[in-house]
């Protein structure tokens, strides 16, 4: 039997990319996909190097097409989509009605909830044939209202417990399970998306990217007949 296959968006930085390294360490074979080409090459060339086995995919998950024919390539080189974490994500300083573009909204809203969407539904098919998993990796506000989130990145984050609600409810027959994880305040780049930056110290009290990585692991290791429908993760300090 071959490795089982984790397709991780957003796998260049951040919680993607620790997701993708800790999956590739217990047994993963990891396809890697994202919009910066030498990012997803380093994420790779750490699970290689470590013995593991990755597949760097360059792709805009805005764009459906392309992800369709980035599953094609994944599911021809390494074999039928097991499992999904669904990391990439948007937000944007700009995050009131007052000062808020609606282009910008569109892009958020495309990035965290339709392309999300998108992903799930080119792997749909191996997911039903694998009895396959889905974590998508939301947020503290789509789990509990964050005044400020923004407009945009709330309303997006809130509508994937939907969207993986409909799947489990849905899709339960073929085994497909998905799992709404929720993260709060966690030490990464996307810090620089917001209004005001957090500095070293506030950054020291939040989760890391390996705190969801080892929650990511947990969700994947579960048997098959136990879904997670939904997993909050906060540091102690948050509120």
């Amino acid at each position: 039997m071959g490795k089982r296959v984790l397709w991780v968006t957003g796998a260049g930085s951040g919680m993607g990319r620790a997701s993708a390294i800790r999956a590739a360490a217990e047994g993963w074979a990891v396809a890697l996909t994202g919009r910066r080409e030498e990012s997803l090459a380093q994420t790779a060339a750490e699970i290689t190097a470590k013995g593991g086995t990755a597949l760097p995919v360059p792709v805009d998950v805005q764009d459906p097409a392309a992800l369709l024919a980035a599953h094609e390539h994944i599911r021809n080189a390494l074999g039928a989509v097991n499992a999904l974490v669904l990391s990439a994500g948007l937000n944007a300083p700009n995050r009131a009605w007052a000062n808020q573009s609606m282009s910008e909204f569109q892009r958020i809203v495309q990035t965290n909830l339709v392309a999300t969407a998108a992903t799930i539904d080119a792997a749909l098919e191996d997911l039903r044939a694998t009895s396959g998993m889905v974590i998508v990796i939301s947020s503290f506000a789509g789990w509990r209202f964050s005044p400020g989130a923004g407009v945009a990145y709330s309303a997006s984050k809130s509508a994937l417990s939907s969207l993986c609600a409909t799947l489990n409810a849905q899709e339960a027959a073929a085994g497909v399970r998905a799992c709404h994880l929720c993260p709060g305040d966690v030490d990464t780049d996307f810090l620089q998306q917001r209004p005001s930056v957090p500095d070293e110290t506030a950054r020291s009290a939040m989760l890391s990217t390996s705190d969801i990585a080892n929650a990511i692991q947990f969700v994947l290791d579960a048997p098959p007949h136990v879904r997670i429908n939904e997993l909050v993760i906060t540091p102690t300090s948050q509120i």
